[in-house]
């Protein structure tokens, strides 16, 4: 598994890019991961919004939402279009990649 330096942290990634421990993920982190993948910046509150939920569903559930979901999700104001403008390339997975936490289930 490749091994990836965020923050200063050595941090273990699958060969999709995805955190191998969420736990190591760190708001530090975020910045540098959002310009890995192409996050248009800079980061905003809605950014935020997305990946702090993102974190909650994957610890509660075992899995991030997905795009409708989210767009859905009364924790989240955008929608799915701006959820679409805010994490190009599909926010599902670019918003996990981002929070730190793996595919969600669904994902392609």
């Amino acid at each position: 598994m490749p091994i990836a330096t965020l923050a200063g942290v050595d941090v273990e990634l699958n060969e999709e890019g995805f955190f191998v421990d969420p736990e190591q993920w760190t708001t530090e982190m975020v910045p540098q991961l959002a310009e890995e993948w192409g996050v248009p910046g800079p980061l905003t509150d809605q950014h935020w919004e997305v990946l702090h939920f993102m974190r909650k569903e994957y610890f509660e559930k075992g899995t991030g939402p997905t795009v409708r979901k989210l767009g859905k999700s009364p924790d989240v104001s955008a929608s799915v279009k701006e959820l679409y403008q805010l994490f190009p390339e599909g926010p599902a997975k670019l918003a996990a990649r981002c929070a730190g936490i793996p595919k969600p289930k669904g994902c392609i």
